[in-house]
């Protein structure tokens, strides 16, 4: 059964589209800076997640693992990886805990992205001793631990009891040797959840809004329901979750941003929001499935950091972190959004 819903998941990521629900990129406009007063040379894509040197800001989001039709993606991925030194998530872990034979679908990734940034991932209602063999599994350098509720009750073998999930989440990021990233599938983070997110003792939050890839669209087309559009619709748009969180988090955990980032101009408006990186799934898996080989795949991911490079310039920033001091204009419903929930989109536009 986990080996055909990981292959079912690879196949219905990429043949489903995404939304219905919109993840409000449109409704942020970069203001341009006609004096931007930098040298291209000037321009530097690197930064920091979660104490975590990255080399450029665009993350491999987890994807998969567990099982043995899945391995080669995963080794592909992890060639992706290495090739444009993006760091990568590995996908759950859970079933490499019930069964050893599956491990090498996860450590393909550190063998193969030996020097890079690999990432754990586990579900919120992991141990920590769960937590400390999923990262010794792959020598990772973080934790993600993944919230999918949603995801979850459209399953029917999925998960039915979310309870204890802060205290997991607060004993793993006490007791292991790495940090901890906590991460949304494709619901969002409302800024009531992050702040007692932050309270755990967590590095970073990566918001996982609505907009990108439907796991609840997924799941449904896996047992072949019928879902409505108000369930499909569900969750809160990547933009709109990315605002709340920001405003929210203290400075000393750090926004990743995912969620249907699509294009590098995606990217630029996320780390102008306040993260620190983006996460990509879906369109690294079509990278690959769309070139014959992974140094194509990898041609164009660089040209995609490129294109973020000429953004960054274009609005005065040279380093990622400046980004977040950018103007950026909020409109749409984003800015309705962040109006009715207390938060000023005004002072944006005029940092």
């Amino acid at each position: 059964m986990r080996q055909s819903r990981k292959m079912d998941h690879l196949k219905y990521a990429l043949e489903l589209g995404d939304g219905p629900r919109q993840a409000g990129f449109d409704d942020i406009t970069l203001v341009h800076n006609c004096l931007p007063g930098l040298a291209w040379d000037a321009v530097s894509l690197d930064t920091t997640v979660a104490g975590l040197p990255l080399a450029h800001p665009v993350m491999i989001n987890a994807i998969t693992g567990g099982s043995d039709d899945v391995a080669g993606m995963n080794k592909r991925l992890a060639e992706l990886a290495a090739l444009t030194g993006a760091a990568m998530a590995v996908g759950s872990q859970f079933s490499a805990l019930e069964n050893k034979a599956v491990w090498e679908s996860y450590q393909v990734a550190r063998r193969i992205h030996r020097d890079g940034i690999v990432i754990a991932n586990l579900g919120a209602h992991a141990t920590v001793d769960d937590a400390r063999i999923a990262v010794d599994m792959i020598g990772a350098d973080a934790l993600q631990i993944h919230l999918n509720a949603a995801q979850e009750i459209m399953m029917a073998e999925g998960d039915r009891d979310f309870r204890n999930y802060l205290e997991n989440i607060a004993a793993i990021a006490a007791k292991i040797n790495v940090p901890v990233i906590v991460k949304e599938v494709g619901c969002g983070i409302a800024k009531e959840a992050a702040a007692k997110l932050a309270a755990t003792g967590i590095a970073c939050i990566d918001v996982g809004g609505a907009g990108g890839t439907n796991f609840v669209a997924i799941e449904a087309a896996r047992s072949c329901q019928v879902i409505n559009t108000e369930m499909l619709s569900w969750g809160i748009p990547t933009a709109a979750s990315a605002f709340e969180v920001s405003a929210t988090l203290p400075e000393n955990i750090d926004l990743i941003i995912s969620g249907g980032i699509r294009t590098p101009l995606d990217c630029v408006k996320g780390l102008a929001m306040g993260a620190k990186a983006a996460a990509i799934a879906a369109p690294a898996l079509r990278l690959l499935t769309d070139h014959e080989t992974v140094e194509q795949a990898a041609e164009e991911f660089h040209r995609m950091l490129l294109q973020i490079r000429r953004y960054m310039m274009l609005v005065g920033a040279s380093q990622v972190r400046e980004l977040s001091s950018v103007p950026i204009v909020i409109s749409g419903f984003t800015c309705k959004w962040l109006t009715a929930r207390g938060i000023d989109t005004s002072k944006y536009a005029q940092r």
